[in-house]
């Protein structure tokens, strides 16, 4: 149901730049007929951005906020004149310009005001006209009561998702449910539902949630106000306390109270009803204090374990199943398989899970990834394991004393049988969902939406892995501005196919400076500002580098504190290899994001020298890693991957009931922004809310 919040409150900031990551413009009011040419000319020739529909709403605040959000007021890079002035100076001289800063800077403590080259020549600083090529953006002007509406329906679908929501987009949906003062029908993600009762303060949320959830709730409490992983010793505040007694009083009269799963963690629960002196307000309360408090433990997993100890991975499943349901079985699937020594026991392991009506979609997509790149680096020999937590991305690296204890190894048939059954079933499960579909051959370079929670939102961000080819004669400007703290650095990191690293960043570049890849140097600004930038040309880089595959560029906060306490902005361009001079030339940008992670570093993008192809990554780190360069960075191979085993176009195509050939015959054309076709529905590229609610 469409609500509109008629306060005559002036729309949320938030909702206006989420808008815009969907190519959306709003107007807070229609321009003066006269006005509108000018505008519209403006964004044109500016921004590169073309109005197709609601064109007369084109008023001058759309024109500021646009620019804004491409890039306006960007501060001046260390070398004004990048990269022509930079090339010109030899190492001793680049070294002797960043020595000078660094000792005005953080040798006399004067970060007053942005630090800039002391030997560049300012002859070398020359523009020209502006000649250069730049795709064009297709926007669409929206009044305030539309982009309302826009809003609750994007609402509306992250909200039937099972995935948990970015940053960028949990605030939207905070700001959402409290302009309307009312509860979601329906959320489907716990960590969801977890994030918007702690942010709103509303105990109502608890009805999405089960009582060992309340442990996640505890977690999440405790993060938001130490930013510790861990919360082995807790000591939140009254409000806090509170609000969790509020929904563990609700859950018990509701009978909300799955005690197995609460077994599962005795220890942790056990300090949490001692933490917030919880009394027992009705008889099922008392049992289930007793249960938490008492020695015995009816845990299903210790079942399991137990089962599968004595009588084989088969029987084992059949418990999972019956205590837990499928989609803990698939969440055990390796580890029931390196069980399985016969390929008839394997099939029949298979056949128990899939037999079942219930199937979690997301888990076989995230099986299907993880059994298509089992084979690369990590599949054979030591792992690094990864998972999302608080939104941020987390990881192990196995050792070589871990791999000999790994109690999951998996033959190469095994593995090759899981991903053709997991591949199977998700046909089956996903077939017919919808009905006519047209899908644009291109989709196959772009990845799914299943795995953006540590990403951040806004202009042409895209799922980590989908892949864009950066074109003939062109070159990559990546770049990160900042304000209201000291130092961010943007780095590059080279990688072979085998994972191993080469540096570019402002601890080496001073020897590796050339056509081939520039770098603007290390701007240490202060509160005002500062920014950052690389220049690759990937020919003259495979020729200067030839040992190197991929490229991965990365931010980092060397000051002490993370990106969601500073304004940090990161994006990139796509230049002529001869350009106008201008460093910051907003009509090339192609995105410009916010760095909002409650983290100090970050994988931005990557590029495949082979393929000529820029990558996405866009993942916020948990490590405390104030350097690039320092961490293997091997992980991300599999990233570059991704669409390889699941893509766009093959989703798409597992869901049609028809795909066809004329987008016009379709009920459902799925197209990369730079096609300009009519259909009854369209889903672009970055249109993850809609994608992922019809995942379900």
């Amino acid at each position: 149901m469409i609500r509109w919040r008629n306060d005559g409150m002036p729309m949320h900031e938030e909702y206006k730049e989420f808008l815009f990551s969907k190519h959306i413009l709003v107007s807070e009011s229609a321009g003066s007929r006269d006005q509108v040419p000018d505008i519209l000319l403006s964004l044109a020739n500016l921004l590169n951005i073309r109005i197709t529909s609601g064109a007369e709403l084109a008023d001058p605040q759309v024109l500021k906020f646009a620019s804004r959000m491409m890039g306006d007021n960007v501060p001046e890079a260390f070398y004004k004149g990048f990269p022509q002035s930079v090339r010109k100076l030899d190492f001793k001289t680049l070294y002797y310009d960043q020595v000078i800063s660094y000792f005005v800077t953080y040798g006399m403590g004067d970060f007053s005001e942005p630090r800039h080259s002391v030997f560049e020549n300012e002859e070398d600083i020359r523009r020209s006209a502006f000649r250069e090529e730049g795709s064009i953006k297709d926007f669409a002007i929206l009044t305030e009561r539309e982009a309302e509406e826009k809003i609750d329906r994007y609402v509306e679908d992250m909200f039937v998702s099972t995935r948990p929501l970015n940053d960028v987009a949990l605030k939207v949906a905070t700001l959402n449910v409290t302009d309307h003062g009312c509860i979601p029908e329906k959320i489907v993600s716990k960590t969801n539902a977890v994030r918007l009762l702690i942010a709103t303060g509303n105990r109502d949320f608890g009805k999405f949630l089960m009582m060992s959830d309340v442990l996640k709730i505890k977690d999440e409490m405790h993060f938001s106000l130490t930013r510790e992983m861990t919360s082995n010793k807790v000591n939140l505040p009254n409000r806090y306390r509170k609000l969790i007694t509020e929904v563990m009083d609700q859950m018990f009269l509701d009978g909300r109270v799955d005690l197995s799963d609460c077994y599962e963690k005795k220890k942790a629960w056990s300090g949490l009803l001692h933490h917030i002196h919880y009394q027992a307000k009705t008889p099922d309360a008392k049992v289930f204090l007793a249960a938490m408090r008492g020695k015995a433990n009816g845990s299903a997993y210790s079942e399991f374990e137990a089962v599968l100890q004595n009588e084989g991975p088969i029987s084992a499943e059949e418990s999972l199943l019956k205590t837990k349901g499928p989609g803990a079985v698939l969440r055990h699937l390796q580890y029931l398989t390196s069980r399985c020594r016969t390929k008839e026991e394997l099939e029949t392991l298979i056949g128990k899970v899939f037999d079942t009506k219930q199937t979690n979609t997301i888990i076989l997509m995230q099986l299907l990834l993880m059994y298509g790149n089992m084979s690369r680096a990590g599949g054979t020999h030591g792992r690094t394991f990864q998972f999302v937590k608080f939104n941020l991305l987390r990881k192990y690296s196995e050792t070589e004393e871990d791999y000999k204890k790994r109690r999951t190894k998996l033959e190469t048939w095994q593995n090759d049988m899981l991903r053709e059954a997991v591949e199977q079933r998700l046909r089956k499960v996903l077939k017919g969902r919808l009905g006519k579909v047209y899908i644009d051959p291109r989709m196959k370079d772009y990845a799914v939406p299943i795995k953006e929670s540590a990403s951040s939102g806004g202009l042409g961000v895209l799922a980590g892995g989908t892949r864009i080819h950066i074109g003939e004669h062109r070159k990559i400007r990546a770049f990160t501005y900042w304000e209201k703290v000291d130092d961010i650095d943007l780095s590059v990191i080279g990688m072979d196919e085998e994972g191993h690293q080469t540096e570019f960043s402002w601890r080496t570049m001073a020897e590796e400076q050339s056509e081939a890849i520039t770098y603007s140097g290390d701007e240490t600004s202060g509160y005002n500002g500062g920014s950052e930038y690389f220049d690759i040309i990937v020919p003259k880089f495979i020729d200067q580098h030839p040992g190197i595959r991929y490229l991965v560029f990365c931010d980092n906060v060397f000051s002490y504190q993370t990106f969601n306490n500073c304004l940090c902005k990161a994006g990139y361009m796509v230049r002529d290899e001869e350009d106008s001079g201008e460093i910051f030339e907003p009509k090339t940008v192609e995105s410009s994001f916010s760095v909002t992670c409650p983290a100090r570093f970050c994988y931005l993008f990557g590029i495949d020298l082979k393929e000529n192809d820029f990558i996405w990554l866009n993942c916020a780190d948990a490590g405390n890693v104030a350097v690039a360069g320092t961490t293997s960075m091997a992980f991300l191979i599999d990233k570059f991957h991704v669409t390889e085993t699941l893509n766009m176009k093959m989703l798409f195509e597992m869901m049609a009931e028809e795909t066809v050939s004329d987008p016009e015959t379709a009920d459902l054309a799925v197209v990369p922004e730079s096609e300009k076709i009519k259909a009854k529905e369209l889903i672009r590229e970055y249109d993850f809310e809609k994608i992922l609610a019809l995942i379900g």
